[in-house]
């Protein structure tokens, strides 16, 4: 199983890969790390942040794919009907866009931290694009 941490705002977070479920997932983020964006909050999925990646191919489709993700739940979108993206869950999500409903692979999950997920999703709510960074623990 490979850990990572993930630093989000003032908030790190303990994760693991999902490497049996989502293992071309896992392995296309790997040849990414350290990952590094911002997480904005989203705007039609409910309680999540998410990081807008654009035309960012990953080169991968769709594998242990949901449209609700729990909280501590990480999915990557890979693009298609609507931009690449990268979505954390804090609370209920019902994962779409301005095109509708998606469904993104569930890669991440969070194992370590959690106390501070909410505190994260409402400081993105109320304060704004907080600096992610997915790295090897």
């Amino acid at each position: 199983m490979t850990k990572l941490r993930v630093i989000a705002g003032p908030f790190t977070f303990d994760a693991r890969l999902e490497e049996e479920l989502a293992p071309k997932t896992c392995a296309a983020f790997r040849r990414h790390m350290p990952f590094v964006s911002k997480a904005v909050h989203v705007r039609w999925s409910g309680e999540g942040v998410w990081m807008p990646l654009g035309d960012l191919d990953f080169g991968v489709g769709y594998e242990n794919h949901t449209s609700y993700p729990a909280p501590g739940q990480i999915i990557l979108y890979p693009g298609g009907i609507s931009e690449t993206e990268i979505l954390l869950a804090y609370g209920g999500v019902h994962f779409a866009s301005k095109m509708g409903q998606l469904a993104g692979n569930h890669f991440v999950t969070l194992t370590g931290g959690l106390e501070n997920l909410v505190a994260l999703g409402k400081m993105t709510l109320w304060e704004g694009a907080q600096d992610i960074r997915f790295e090897l623990a």
